[in-house]
């Protein structure tokens, strides 16, 4: 198991983009500039989508200009295409993530597109962020199942995740997008992947919704993955998933790495009031057991 283990700090982004109370340009700054200051060395902005996909980004330029960046963190966004990157790189954006599922019904359900035709989309990004010296990192969603097609093969998995590797992403997010995963199925996908996939190249991201997503993580360490997909109190989780609780929270991955001797670099205390202080943002209590915890304690 990895001494060290990088959280990917999704809450401004994937936590957000679900969330139904809005939050304010000067908030999402101030939460960015927050999280800067609790050791996380990646934090994932915002996304450059279509304003009408996602009302509550539609300030992405505004959000990633306001930000102080801080030497030594990466700030990735989502692009879903060339506009998206313009739209990134004309504020600075030196790291980008574009994404796609494994199951063909939810991409269709969820962009309108097939697999082979979100890539197609993206495919330019790559090229001229390969060009400009920009890092891409990708996303494979529903690795572990999907609300429209149930089951998804593991072998489409494996495909989409060595495609985006070999399109030039130095870094692919396994997401269980709605949050159905188990341990043995999550070591097992992780497992084939890592086959054709460097495991130094994969990143796991779970959501909460059965209350598996630290059982998956814990399983995934033991195979050796090093990177885990988190977003502080909880927040977000899948719009298309029936009882979704949010992704798993930062808080709760850093407490339990610690717990396992694993380092993250990441003031436990601090990113907890972090999330204490989205949550009052958001009108409820956080999601994080352990942001409940050390309030209580």
């Amino acid at each position: 198991m990895s001494r060290f283990v990088r959280i990917v700090e999704v809450g401004p982004r994937d936590g957000l983009q679900n969330e139904k109370a809005m939050v304010s340009t000067a908030d999402k700054i101030a939460l960015i500039d927050r999280l800067s200051q609790t050791g996380l060395r990646t934090i994932e902005a915002t996304s450059f989508v279509s304003p009408k996909w996602i009302p509550q980004l539609a300030d992405a330029a505004e959000v990633f200009a306001g930000i102080a960046r801080k030497p030594g963190i990466a700030y990735p966004v989502l692009v879903p295409n060339e506009q998206g990157y313009d739209r990134a790189r004309a504020v600075g954006a030196d790291e980008v993530a574009v994404f796609t599922a494994a199951s063909e019904a939810f991409n269709r359900k969820n962009i309108n597109a097939s697999i082979d035709e979100s890539i197609d989309r993206f495919r330019p990004v790559l090229e001229r962020a390969a060009r400009d010296g920009v890092r891409v990192r990708g996303y494979v969603s529903t690795v572990l199942g999907c609300p429209y097609q149930g089951e998804v093969p593991v072998s489409d998995v494996v495909r989409v995740a060595k495609r985006l590797h070999g399109l030039g992403c130095y870094e692919i997010s396994l997401g269980d997008t709605i949050g159905v995963g188990t341990p043995q199925k999550a070591r097992a996908m992780l497992k084939a992947v890592a086959a054709e996939v460097p495991m130094a190249a994969l990143a796991i991201h779970f959501h909460d919704t059965y209350g598996q997503a630290l059982a998956n993580i814990l399983a995934c360490l033991e195979e050796g993955v090093a990177v885990v997909d988190a977003a502080v109190g909880g927040t977000g989780g899948c719009p298309y998933a029936k009882g979704a609780s949010g992704n798993v929270s930062s808080e709760d991955v850093a407490y339990m790495l610690h717990g396992l001797g694993i380092e993250t670099g990441i003031d436990l205390d601090r990113l907890a009031e972090t999330g204490r202080w989205l949550a009052a943002l958001l009108g409820r209590e956080t999601g994080s057991k352990v942001g409940k915890a050390l309030a209580a304690a």
